[in-house]
């Protein structure tokens, strides 16, 4: 017998269209990149005068030595952001973790208004309280420093970071927690031997979200900051695309933007298993 339902037809199409799809999704993303990459290793004479091809008969590394020229050089500035970031990470995690804890699996006068002040805060734009941080940055005496940025990269990231952990500590069972505590173990205990490692994902998610809004924020940097040996990879990339009279030095900008973009590739390329994870949690108990 013939078979007559169009749906079972049609499915090999359907299968087809969505890997094309997904195919042209890909390329569409994935040629800035390219691009950048390509150009990066131009001759600076050829990155400047034809900047859209994508490949050159000449490979060299031009423009990333002239990256060291610029400012106190790149590896300055790379180094710079790299202790912002990982200073926001650790930071982050250190007052996140207990705090999503503490909202998960404690009950305490105060906690629902406690936890909406403490969400609410991401309704306040950054750009509008700028001169008070200042101002406190200016008090205690860490205006243009890079423990300055730190405190103020994992303040603005803590809202975000406390919801994620306690969605995530949400979907662990009380009934680990009650058998730890039925066995000796302290809060402590229970949360870095036993909550830790289940919450993992949402640690890491907690991890690269700080990781990547501290690496590539540039107006708390600019403004807060005024010694060029303290400037990150973010501002070397505005003093490079501004050139000399206004000409724009295409080759050391995209050595510059692959630079900058490498670290996030592949810190998301490690995390991005439990990245998911850590998204989802608490979404279904």
């Amino acid at each position: 017998m013939a078979n007559t339902n169009p749906d079972r037809d049609s499915t090999p199409w359907k299968t087809f269209a969505l890997y094309v799809a997904w195919i042209l999704a890909a390329i569409f993303f994935l040629a800035p990149i390219v691009w950048s990459v390509a150009n990066s290793f131009k001759p600076a004479a050829a990155a400047l005068a034809d900047p859209v091809s994508l490949f050159s008969q000449t490979f060299s590394l031009e423009n990333y030595r002239r990256l060291e020229g610029v400012g106190a050089g790149w590896t300055t500035y790379a180094a710079n952001s790299v202790m912002i970031a990982l200073g926001t990470v650790a930071l982050t995690i250190a007052v996140a973790v207990p705090a999503g804890y503490g909202f998960s699996k404690f009950r305490f006068p105060g906690q629902t208004a406690l936890f909406i002040v403490a969400m609410a805060t991401l309704m306040i734009p950054f750009q509008s309280i700028l001169t008070p941080l200042f101002l406190v940055l200016n008090f205690l005496k860490l205006q243009n420093s890079l423990l300055g940025l730190v405190l103020i990269y994992a303040t603005f990231q803590l809202p975000f970071s406390i919801f994620m952990m306690r969605n995530a500590f949400d979907a662990v069972p009380k009934a680990l927690i009650e058998a730890a505590r039925i066995d000796g173990a302290s809060q402590w205990t229970i949360l870095r031997r036993i909550m830790m490692p289940i919450a993992l994902p949402g640690v890491a998610t907690v991890a690269l979200f700080a990781f990547l809004n501290s690496w590539n924020e540039f107006l708390a940097a600019l403004i807060f900051i005024s010694d060029q040996n303290k400037f990150t990879l973010p501002i070397m990339l505005v003093n490079v695309s501004s050139g000399i009279y206004g000409i724009i030095d295409w080759g050391a900008l995209q050595a510059g933007v692959t630079v900058t973009m490498i670290p996030c590739l592949v810190l998301f390329l490690l995390l991005q298993r439990y990245y998911v994870r850590g998204l989802t949690a608490g979404a279904v108990k």
